[in-house]
């Protein structure tokens, strides 16, 4: 069973590539996602499309559509070797519109490791 203090360390990891993989969306940061995703990685994208790593790798290194994206209500929920994270984001449009999504990204931890195994976005 883990103790409140390997529960806060997780919790403050998982904050951190938290961090990491929403800066590297807005920067097009391909080599910290190829760091952080599994192997196995899918994710579905706000448009319904379905996309295993490779291809989230290819559309992460164009430029994002968007700016100044932010990210507020982070929760996270740490359940032994996995964890949910779910949070909205905020961001400005091409056309100076804002826009906005939620996301849901599950963690696993290998050999110690967490790595984002899954992604579901979805575009308010």
């Amino acid at each position: 069973m883990a103790t409140s203090a390997t529960r806060t360390t997780d919790i403050e990891l998982l904050r951190a590539l938290n961090d990491d993989y929403i800066h590297s969306v807005q920067h097009s940061d391909v080599r910290r996602f190829d760091e952080i995703l599994a192997d196995e990685f899918y994710c579905t994208f706000s448009d319904a499309s379905f996309v295993d790593r490779a291809a989230f790798l290819e559309h992460t290194a164009h430029p994002a559509e968007y700016t100044n994206l932010q990210v507020h209500d982070v929760f996270i929920r740490v359940m032994g070797d996995f964890a949910l994270i779910h949070a909205r984001t905020t961001f400005t449009k091409t056309d100076g519109s804002e826009g906005g999504s939620r996301y849901t990204d599950i963690w696993a931890r290998r050999d110690g490791t967490w790595l984002c195994v899954s992604a579901q976005i979805t575009r308010v």
